[in-house]
């Protein structure tokens, strides 16, 4: 059997997602000859509509923000019940401490990937559509070779001096390395569809998203262009096991659960049928990157959507990835340190969001979002946390570290019922997720 031809380039992409996009854009801006791979053809559905507000910076760097300006619904915010006779309480971007940007979007993600991977070649990657990288086999730091098959049927193989994972939940190089980790602390899945006729909310409020509570989980509403509404709820694996016959009739009985959503909700109508349920189990690699080779967004690490950090976390990395391969590749000595100085950052800014994520169900994180007080600007450090500022504002960084002693003296004042809740988190986190 003949071999396969052999393509020569300096940067192989796997993945055609935003932090792929951006990887790929910005390393072939340096001159580097860079070849993204995308198994699927844009635009393909993704879930991950809602944006943070630091995602901004990120699009200006980039020079695509005018693009998602056209693209998106205005955010100005996020909300969550009260038991006032509003019904909601505003966390407002604007009142965040920090520097981070006042509002952000909501977009179609299959309109926002496209764009993006659209920009990458503009930059001057050879962006490829409908190319799967079935196997990675590294012959030396600065040597691997991927073996891709097309969907009309080509193989052929990329000598790459340096890869970048950005596989998404596909996790090609963590799993091929026995590098994954299923997080022990949490486990979740996700139902939902997009609705025409939902209810939004009155005046400066109509794009925020929505988050409420159930008892088995969590719930979404993301106002999305053209009228149409993203509708679900992330639930633990007990939960979805209990789902028969329709999935439709199953994500509308769980709509129902929590009557200030389904008011939004009951009168309007699901677009084309189609309901879908993912597995969000939370997991990590035990490792980011070495010689030759590195991690971005979901192929390192995916966490519970709940505050929408997986778009920022990819392309925040995918930017501070570009800088580590652009010096690797010119000064290889210095590639170890840098790996481990990004790895540590984006460790440390996972926990800030998992610390939140893991107790949102929690009798003491429930009451303390709800009725939220700005004691010492805590809730506008929770603010900046939901806007995606965890990695170098101090002002905001120990005031978080001062809402978690709040919260351990509020826990140890209700702790039997806290703790139950922590123990039947945990016992989520083993069961196997059922409905997939």
């Amino acid at each position: 059997m003949a071999e396969p031809e052999i393509e020569q380039c300096d940067v192989a992409v796997i993945g055609g997602g935003p932090g792929g996009s951006t990887a790929a854009a910005l390393l072939a801006r340096r001159g580097y000859k860079v070849i993204a791979l995308e198994k699927a053809h844009h635009p393909r559905f993704h879930i991950g509509e809602s944006l943070l507000p630091m995602n901004l910076p990120v699009f200006e760097r980039l020079g695509v923000l005018d693009k998602v300006r056209a693209l998106g619904v205005f955010k100005r915010g996020a909300d969550f019940e009260t038991d006032d006779a509003r019904g909601y309480n505003v966390y407002a971007f604007a009142r965040a401490i920090g520097q981070s940007p006042p509002h952000a979007y909501q977009v179609w993600r299959q309109d926002f990937d496209r764009m993006l991977y659209q920009h990458a070649r503009e930059c001057g990657a050879e962006a490829r559509e409908g190319h799967e990288v079935l196997q990675v086999e590294q012959r030396g730091p600065r040597e691997s070779r991927l073996d891709v098959h097309t969907d009309d049927g080509y193989d052929y193989a990329i000598r790459a001096r340096y890869v970048v994972d950005a596989s998404g939940r596909d996790a090609l190089l963590a799993t091929k390395m026995k590098l994954r980790r299923r997080s022990r602390q949490h486990q979740s899945a996700a139902i939902f569809g997009h609705f025409r006729g939902a209810g939004r909310r009155d005046g400066e409020d109509a794009g925020n998203v929505s988050i409420y509570r159930f008892a088995h989980g969590w719930m979404w509403m993301i106002p999305l262009p053209d009228g149409v509404m993203s509708v679900g709820a992330v639930c633990r694996p007990d939960y979805l096991k209990q789902r028969k016959g329709r999935t439709l009739e199953f994500l509308l009985d769980t709509l129902r659960l929590n009557p200030a959503l389904w008011q939004r909700v009951e009168r309007a109508r699901l677009i084309g049928d189609e309901v879908h349920v993912t597995g969000n189990y939370s997991y990590d690699a035990s490792r980011m990157g070495g010689a030759g080779w590195v991690l971005v967004g979901d192929a390192f690490a995916f966490l519970d959507p709940v505050f929408s950090s997986g778009v920022y976390l990819a392309m925040d990395g995918a930017e501070r990835v570009a800088d580590v391969v652009d010096a690797a590749l010119r000064e290889p000595r210095r590639e170890r340190a840098l790996l481990r100085r990004l790895e540590r950052r984006q460790r440390r800014g996972m926990a800030r969001f998992a610390f939140f994520i893991h107790r949102f169900n929690a009798p003491v994180m429930r009451q303390m979002l709800r009725s939220p007080r700005n004691t010492w600007q805590l809730e506008q450090a929770v603010i900046s946390m939901l806007a995606g500022d965890l990695f170098d504002t101090p002002k905001v960084l120990w005031r978080l570290q001062l809402f978690k002693l709040v919260y351990a003296i509020l826990y140890l004042r209700d702790w039997r019922r806290s703790r139950a809740e922590r123990r039947y988190r945990l016992a989520q986190a083993r069961a196997p997720l059922g409905g997939e």
